[in-house]
């Protein structure tokens, strides 16, 4: 009787391949995953943006608590993402009107799809556009927000800036984030912005940028413990 013996255990070579090979696809997904972050497409995005919604909601509630919303105020969510900042700026002002913009087609589909509804009655609009270029006249919004986006506006500054013109004297850009330059968990959430090629203002620096933007009454907000950040600034009336 002839039998042949198979090896259980793979040679040192195979080791290596193997393990080369899983960190190929670990470093794929992780470029395309962070992709689909910085600008989700229209199918898989959802997944993306489905996990954004539900993440960045507490931090969202955080820092609208920094900002007065009354119940006629048109808003314009710059960076609208999956649409969730949309339907809680509408649930505040009840007798305005709520605008989002994002640059990718995938988060304003489903940030359309999120607030269907509140479409239907011409209390929300959204729009494919960029914060270096919005589509509105100078002067409309009473409040301008942006959760989690401004790391990947391409000039902080001149978009800062595009967002005083479409703002009403007096009215506030609120710009939210769950990570900030040496805040509580910047040692890991830092290395992604890197990897998104990203901005990571600290405290100081949204100072800065508000005050060379050309915003008055400039207020800065940290959650320490969670690493959240809250910038508010006004158009000097």
């Amino acid at each position: 009787m002839i039998t042949t013996e198979i090896p259980l255990l793979l040679s040192p070579l195979t080791h290596k391949v193997a393990e080369a090979l899983l960190w190929i696809l670990v470093v794929a997904f992780s470029i395309y995953a962070l992709r689909q972050v910085r600008k989700p497409t229209k199918w898989v995005g959802r997944f993306f943006l489905w996990i954004m919604n539900l993440s960045h909601s507490g931090v969202t509630d955080w820092g609208l608590q920094h900002v007065l919303v009354e119940g006629h105020f048109t808003i314009l969510d710059v960076g609208c993402g999956g649409g969730r900042t949309i339907q809680k700026l509408a649930a505040l002002a009840t007798a305005g009107v709520v605008c989002g913009i994002d640059y990718s087609k995938g988060s304003v589909a489903a940030s359309r799809a999120k607030n269907a509804k509140l479409i239907g009655a011409v209390r929300v609009e959204i729009k494919q556009a960029s914060v270096s270029q919005l589509p509105f006249p100078e002067g409309k919004f009473d409040l301008v927000t942006a959760v989690e986006t401004q790391y990947y506006w391409p000039d902080l500054v001149s978009d800062m800036q595009e967002i005083l013109r479409v703002l009403k004297p007096g009215g506030a850009l609120i710009i939210i984030a769950e990570t900030y330059k040496n805040g509580a968990h910047n040692w890991l959430q830092g290395s992604v912005m890197k990897l998104l090629r990203s901005s990571n203002p600290g405290v100081e620096e949204q100072r800065e940028l508000f005050s060379k933007a050309g915003y008055t009454e400039i207020q800065v907000f940290v959650e320490s413990q969670k690493g959240w950040i809250c910038a508010i600034g006004k158009k000097p009336s």
